[in-house]
Order: C-alpha cells, then structure tokens, then sequence
C-alpha cells in the first residue's frame, strides 16, 4: 500500500473520529421533547420519573454490556446499594438530594471495584453467577440488618429536604421528574464523552477481540475494571434517586427481577449506542403500565410475547417496516400526484 493511500486511509479515520462526538439534529430532538414531555404530561409526572430512573440503570448497565461485552444477572446489587445508601442518609438526617447523590455513587464505586476483580476473573457464564450471587449477598445483608435497613418492612421515614434549598418533592411528582431528568441528562452527556473517546474506542476492540486488544498493546484488565466501576457508580446513582423521589426502599431494590428487567430493556431498546437503554425504558413502562392496566395478572405474558417477537422478526426488520408505513401515509396525506401537462395540450 502507497504511503499516499495510507496517509488518505488515516484522515479519513482521523476525520471519523473528530464527527463522532458531535451532537446530530436527531439526538438534540429527542431531549427537547423530553424536556418538553415535563409540561405537556402534567398528569404523567410519575411515570416520568420512574422512565428516567430506569433509563439511567439501563445507561449504566449498556457501558460495561454494550461497550465492553460484559454481562450481568446482578446490576441490581448496585443500584440497591445506592438506594439504601441514600435512604439511611435521609433517615439519619442528612436529606440533601445531591448530597446523597455524591455519597451513594462514592459507595458504589467502592464496591464496584472491589468485586470487579472477582467478576471480571472468568468467562461470561462465570460473570453472570458472580454477579448474580453478589446481589443475592447484599440483599441478604440488607434483610438480616433489619435494625438497619427495616429488613422485609422495608426502609421507612426518609425525609428529603428541597432540591438546593428550594425545589420541593411534590405529590404529582413534577420535582422529582425534573430532578432525575437533569441528573439523567448529565450523566448521559459525561457517558456519551466517555464511549466517543480514545477510552471508549478501546473498550469496543476489547468487545471484539479481547485477544487482539491485549496484542496491540490494550490494558484489557485496567480498562475492563474501570468501565465496571463506572458502571456501579451510575446504577448506584439511579438507585438513590428511586430512594429520594419515593422516599421508600424495600427489598427489591436487590431481586432478580430488577436485574432481569433492565436486561430486557437493552433487549428492547439495542445495546451499545447509549440511546438503546433511555428507548427501551421508555418503550418497556409504557407497555407495563397499558398492559397492566388491561390485565393487571397477565401483562408480563405479553411483555415476554413481544419479546420473542421481537427476536424473531428483527429490530432492523421492524424499523423498515415502520418507516415503509410511515412513508405511505405520508404519501396518502399528500394526495395524489398530479402529472404535468404536455406542450402541446
């Protein structure tokens, strides 16, 4: 190869990486009409806020699964933590909302890195038992500290005080959903600066070839633990918001379930792009709250249906699909196409 056409190679790639950061028209869209969901859905506030808060653990979840290729059954050991960190701080009097924030994430941190050496030790079948069995671990510390924690009772008279002295948590939920919002939004821009720098761009070869990653001079090891502990922080984060906007923790903070179903969000949504996870947890309350509204027993069969659907068909497929019908009804809407008159009309 010409030392031209490799010069020609690298700036194109030089170029690639110098548009990737760059806010396109489409990602600005999306958070003004979410910003613009605050006051159109005044009635929706709640669900709001539980959609931010699911979006962030799903964020925190797609860093180390859709960027670096490490799965997880027990991302909820995480966002428990943080949840009752910042619970037991409100409790004890300390019921600033940031405050608890920084003090929550700080502890999941610790323990993120802390087990990162011990998940990141196998394959992904022995990460999915690790993680699994550290949620199972501090779930059963957290029910037998009951003098603590309020154990199956669950923890109770939290007391938030106002959002920078100000900003109370409201019975519609109005504060709360601006609240995780903002927190939701910061820590996506910091998330999407991380995945679209040199950092980011080796944890995907590590995803890829961890063998090749490690041959060009990659610290698979160094990076891997680093992006897991990043991770806990920003699980630990959303956990003490559902505590701080709730003013409630229980003991499923810690289930399976909560680990299962920000799984399928990414499932929903698509992993490894950053919006996949704040998509899929839109798409999944929102078909949790229809669903069991139709059917309060049954809707996890139809959430699990379109699931496997899903799989099935396709996402792409089902994209095409949805833009071919968009694409007809515009077409309808337009009317039908009237042809020019020839001259010699």
């Amino acid at each position: 190869m010409s030392d031209a056409r490799i010069s020609g190679t690298t700036a194109e790639v030089a170029a690639a990486l110098a548009a990737a950061p760059r806010w396109r028209a489409a990602e600005i869209a999306f958070w003004v009409l979410t910003v613009a969901a605050l006051f159109a859905l005044p009635r929706h506030q709640l669900i709001g806020n539980e959609i931010a808060i699911l979006a962030l653990f799903a964020l925190s979840l797609d860093l180390i699964l859709g960027y670096a290729g490490v799965v997880s059954l027990g991302h909820a050991a995480f966002f428990g933590l943080g949840a009752y960190v910042a619970g037991l701080l409100a409790k004890a009097g300390y019921g600033d909302p940031l405050f608890g924030l920084v003090v929550a994430a700080l502890a999941a941190t610790s323990v993120g890195f802390a087990t990162s050496f011990l998940v990141l030790r196998g394959a992904d079948l022995t990460r999915l038992m690790v993680t699994l069995g550290v949620a199972l671990l501090l779930g059963e510390i957290a029910n037998r500290a009951a003098w603590l924690t309020g154990g199956a009772d669950g923890l109770q008279g939290i007391a938030m005080k106002p959002i920078f002295g100000i900003f109370d948590f409201d019975m519609r939920g109005h504060t709360a959903f601006s609240y995780s919002l903002a927190v939701l939004f910061l820590l996506f821009v910091v998330a999407r600066r991380l995945v679209h720098s040199p950092f980011g761009w080796s944890l995907r070869a590590i995803r890829d070839n961890p063998l090749r990653a490690a041959a060009i001079g990659v610290p698979v090891g160094p990076r891997l633990r680093a992006v897991y502990t990043l991770s806990a922080a920003y699980a630990g984060v959303a956990g003490a918001l559902l505590a701080q906007t709730t003013q409630f923790v229980s003991l499923d903070v810690f289930a399976f379930d909560r680990s299962a179903d920000v799984l399928l969000v990414l499932v929903i949504g698509g992993a490894g792009y950053l919006y996949g996870g704040l998509i899929g947890a839109l798409l999944f309350k929102l078909a949790q709250d229809v669903l069991s509204g139709l059917t309060p027993q049954y809707w996890h069969f139809w959430v699990g249906l379109l699931l496997v659907v899903l799989v099935l068909v396709g996402r792409e497929r089902i994209a095409r699909g949805a833009k071919s019908v968009l694409k007809g009804l515009t077409r309808r809407s337009r009317g039908p196409a009237v042809a020019p008159k020839s001259e010699g009309a």
